[in-house]
């Protein structure tokens, strides 16, 4: 574990041009307040336990959030994540720098924070290019991509499905045909990060202020893609299980990098639990197959369950549509409706209202 006061130069580009860094006209302006103020602009490129590291025109820094910032935040969505823009006031005689404020985000990816606790947290923001990292090995699962494509378009970023060691699979062409099927109108790009194959279309993407982030299962090979798009072995990697394909969580923290021609990359840890935090649209975006055919039904409000002229069940029945296609949709459908009542008392009300109706005409069945 890298220490978070030990202050690392990102090299003279970054040092010297914060729009390198990926700052902008519209970042400029929601500063304004903050520049006059005496406050200097910032990106933060590393998060660990409430420290943070920071880059600036005078390189990067660590940093600590103020307490007008901890105190003011009604969630975890409200304090700095990386891909942050800030607020900071530089630290002097070794002090650290301190945020003060955190500026309006263009993207960010959200998840619900693991555990049973209802609680969202911002993976990485300000994100232009979200690649969504699966290995072709043992532990592949459209199911899985499914999920993190539905994610993806909530964050605002362009997702991207990478399908890592293409080496290790007989037959590369037919997954990239199952995915395609599951991510229409996305990019599917199969790499193998081991042999270097397949990575000219990633490297493409990496340009002088734009953002990528890696996103996937523990030993998908996510810090293998990001040494070769960086071009040196920054990060430690780690061989996977040979019986489920299952790697160790060689990434423990989320952290910024630049390559020696701009671009930027966030590296995230393995996620042991990718809990949902979306809407209705992102969903539909995610399942464009499903919702083409919802509109095709005969009543506006059809359930898909025993309405006439239901054109989902007729696809499902006739085979143009797989049913766990269908069934990872209505899995998906389940956890955002239950999320959405767990978060609006009326819905919770109306739903509550309603197995009440079903519990009293069941009973009353049964006395008939």
């Amino acid at each position: 574990m890298r220490r978070l006061w030990a202050a690392r130069p990102l090299g003279d580009i970054a040092i010297m041009r914060l729009d390198v860094l990926g700052w902008n006209h519209t970042f400029e302006q929601h500063f304004e307040t903050h520049r006059a103020n005496g406050f200097e602009p910032a990106r933060v490129t590393e998060e660990q336990r409430g420290q943070y590291t920071i880059c600036r025109e005078g390189g990067e820094t660590p940093a600590v959030t103020s307490g007008r910032l901890r105190n003011g935040a009604v969630s975890r969505t409200d304090l700095p994540a990386v891909g942050d823009w800030v607020a900071v006031r530089p630290g002097g005689d070794g002090n650290l720098a301190v945020i003060d404020a955190v500026l309006p985000r263009r993207s960010a990816f959200t998840r619900r924070a693991a555990g049973r606790a209802e609680e969202a947290q911002v993976v990485a923001a300000n994100v232009d290019f979200v690649l969504l990292v699966s290995g072709l090995d043992g532990d592949f699962n459209l199911r899985r991509i499914e999920r993190y494509v539905t994610l993806a378009w909530e964050s605002g970023a362009t997702p991207v499905v990478v399908l890592n060691k293409a080496d290790l699979c007989e037959d590369v062409a037919a997954r990239l045909t199952d995915v395609e099927t599951v991510a229409a109108g996305i990019d599917v790009i199969a790499v193998s990060a081991h042999a270097g194959t397949g990575l000219d279309a990633l490297h493409a993407l990496m340009r002088p202020g734009r953002t990528l982030a890696l996103l996937g299962s523990s030993g998908v090979g996510k810090s293998s893609l990001i040494n070769a798009l960086l071009g040196d072995a920054r990060l430690k990697t780690s061989a996977v299980r040979e019986d489920d394909s299952r790697g160790r969580h060689t990434t423990t923290h989320r952290e910024l990098f630049v390559s020696p021609g701009g671009g930027m990359v966030i590296d995230t840890p393995g996620m042991r639990e990718l809990q949902l935090l979306a809407d209705e649209d992102s969903l539909e975006r995610a399942f464009d197959d499903v919702a083409q055919l919802a509109a095709a039904c005969r009543f506006r409000d059809c359930t898909h369950e025993s309405e006439p002229g239901c054109a989902v069940r007729a696809a499902v029945e006739d085979g143009s549509l797989a049913p766990d296609r269908w069934e990872s949709f209505l899995k998906l459908r389940r956890e955002l409706n239950y999320l959405a009542r767990k978060q609006d008392p009326h819905l919770a009300a109306v739903e509550r209202a309603k197995w009440k109706r079903i519990a009293k005409d069941i009973r009353r069945l049964y006395k008939e």
